[in-house]
């Protein structure tokens, strides 16, 4: 079945940085849309960015752009979410998640409705 198995979360000092994987297992996501969410407690599930399988095209919200990266390893079918000058407000719990190409490019990434499978998640936390 598919999998999607996140890693690498912990406790760091604001400024520090932290990389994130999300090994993908069950089908070839050579198509799919990856997505990365955080929820915050008390939050709501926020997008943080995501990357296009195939072309590795990456789209980022404005809160996480020039600090976060996203990037796809083909041969390891994981995707790496690379976390840079972080901040106690970037603490959360961190998802990934895996879109169908079946959704048009024009529908937004940051749409979480449009994500079918999901991780468990991974605990970030950015001390102060």
């Amino acid at each position: 079945q598919v999998q999607l198995v996140e890693s690498g979360g912990g406790l760091v000092q604001a400024g520090g940085s932290l990389r994130l994987s999300c090994a993908a297992s069950g089908r070839s996501f050579s198509m799919y849309v990856m997505g990365w969410f955080r929820q915050a407690p008390g939050k709501e599930r926020e997008f943080v960015g995501s990357i296009r399988w195939n072309s590795g095209n990456t789209y980022y919200a404005d809160v996480v752009k020039g600090r976060f990266t996203i990037s796809r390893d083909n041969a390891k079918n994981t995707v790496y979410l690379q976390m840079n000058s972080l901040r106690p407000e970037d603490t959360a719990i961190y998802y990934c998640a895996a879109r169908s190409p079946a959704w048009a490019p024009s529908v937004p990434p940051a749409a979480d409705r449009t994500y079918e499978d999901w991780g468990q998640g991974t605990q970030v936390t950015v001390s102060s």
